[in-house]
C-alpha cells in the first residue's frame, strides 16, 4: 500500500492571508485563505485521494472515510480501527493569520460528548514562519475563577481593549516554536503567524473574545461565553511554549493520548521507524523528497498506511510526522 496524497480544502476566512497557496506551490484566485485542511475526516469535508503513483489506481477519487471502510486496519492500524472505526482521528491544517484570530477554547472529550456527541479537541501548533513581533496567545498568566471569567468576558471593551486580554498569557512567536494546546486552554493565533496545526478530529470551538470584529455582513461574530465557562482550565501553568531538541535529525515534539508528533530532518537519505501500529501522516515543511515511492515537496502532506509505516526517505527536506 503506497502513501496517499489528498486534495487540500482551502478555506477563506475574514482573518486569512495570502501565504498558503504559494507555500504549497498552487495557483488560485481564492482570496484570504486562512486554512488548508490537508487531511480531514470531518463530515462534509473528508479529504479526497488525488495521487498515489499507481497507473489506473482504483482509489483515486475516494474520500478518507471510504478509504478506511475499504482497508480498515491495513490503512489506519488495527488498534486505531478498533477505537475509531471509519472515523479518521486526526485533522491536519496549515493556518495563515493576517489578523488576530479569536480567543477561544475547546471542550475535552467528556464535555464534548455530553454536549455535542463528538470528541473534544486537543491540538498543537508548529510555527513555520512568523513576522517580527507576531504573538501567540496561550493559557492564563494569572489565576482567575469561573466567576472572574464571566465578569471579564462580559465587560465592555475600553478603546477596543477587552479585560479578557489582560489575563491571557502572550508569547512572541518565532520560526520553529511549538505550542501544545490541551482541551480547556484559552488560546489564539496572533496576526503574522504561519503554522501547521495537528488536532483531534473535532470542529467544536467556543469563541470567548473576537477583538470587536464583524463578519462580511457587518454583524459581530457569535460568542460562546456560557459554553466556554465550563470548558476552561483555570490553572496557571509555569510554561506554555513546549521545548524540544532542534539539533537532532529526529526529535519527538509531542506525545499525548491523541497523537505523537516528531520533527524529522533528512539530508540525502533516512529510514524512519516510529515503532507504532498506526498510520503515519507526513507534513513537508521544507524541501523535496521521495517517501516510500511517492514524491513530496514543501506544503504537501502524505498519509502512509499502517501496513507500510516504515519511512524510506530520499532527498533533502524537513517534515513533521504524526501517528498514534
Amino acid at each position: 500500500m503506497k502513501p496517499y496524497k489528498f486534495a487540500p480544502y482551502l478555506r477563506t476566512t475574514i482573518w486569512g492571508g495570502y501565504q498558503i497557496a504559494p507555500f504549497k506551490g498552487i495557483f488560485t484566485a481564492q482570496p484570504n485563505i486562512g486554512e488548508s485542511w490537508e487531511i480531514s475526516g470531518v463530515p462534509g469535508h473528508e479529504s479526497v485521494v488525488v495521487e498515489r503513483g499507481i497507473i489506473g489506481d482504483v482509489d483515486l477519487g475516494l474520500n478518507l472515510t471510504q478509504l478506511i471502510d475499504k482497508y480498515k486496519g491495513l490503512l489506519v492500524g488495527e488498534r486505531v480501527y478498533r477505537t475509531y472505526g471509519n472515523t479518521f482521528p486526526l485533522l491536519v491544517k496549515f493556518i495563515d493569520s493576517r489578523q488576530d484570530l479569536s480567543v477561544q477554547v475547546h471542550p475535552d472529550d467528556q464535555l464534548a460528548q455530553k454536549r455535542h456527541q463528538c470528541p473534544g479537541k486537543t491540538e498543537m501548533w508548529y510555527v513555520i514562519k512568523a513576522d517580527v513581533g507576531a504573538k501567540i496567545y496561550s493559557g492564563l498568566k494569572q489565576s482567575i475563577t469561573p466567576d472572574d471569567y464571566e465578569r471579564l468576558a462580559k465587560a465592555e471593551p475600553i478603546n477596543g481593549h477587552s479585560p479578557m486580554q489582560d489575563v491571557i498569557a502572550t508569547h512572541e512567536s518565532h520560526q520553529g516554536d511549538l505550542f501544545f494546546l490541551p482541551a480547556g486552554r484559552l488560546h489564539a493565533i496572533g496576526a503574522g503567524n504561519f503554522l501547521t496545526e495537528i488536532q483531534q478530529t473535532s470542529d467544536i470551538t467556543y469563541r470567548v473574545y473576537d477583538f470587536g470584529r464583524k463578519d462580511a455582513n457587518g454583524v459581530p461574530r457569535e460568542l460562546h461565553l456560557e459554553q466556554a465557562k465550563e470548558a476552561i482550565d483555570y490553572q496557571v501553568w509555569p510554561e506554555y511554549r513546549t521545548s524540544y531538541d532542534s539539533t537532532k535529525p529526529n526529535s519527538e515534539l509531542i506525545h499525548c493520548p491523541y497523537f505523537i508528533v516528531n520533527r524529522v530532518v533528512v539530508q540525502v537519505a533516512a529510514e524512519i521507524n516510529l515503532h507504532s501500529d498506526s498510520f503515519v501522516i507526513v507534513v513537508c515543511l521544507w524541501g523535496d523528497a521521495n517517501i516510500n515511492g511517492i514524491r513530496v515537496k514543501q506544503g504537501e502532506t502524505l498519509l502512509v498506511p499502517a501496513s507500510e509505516n516504515v519511512l524510506y526517505i530520499f532527498g533533502n527536506a524537513t517534515f513533521l510526522t504524526a501517528t498514534m
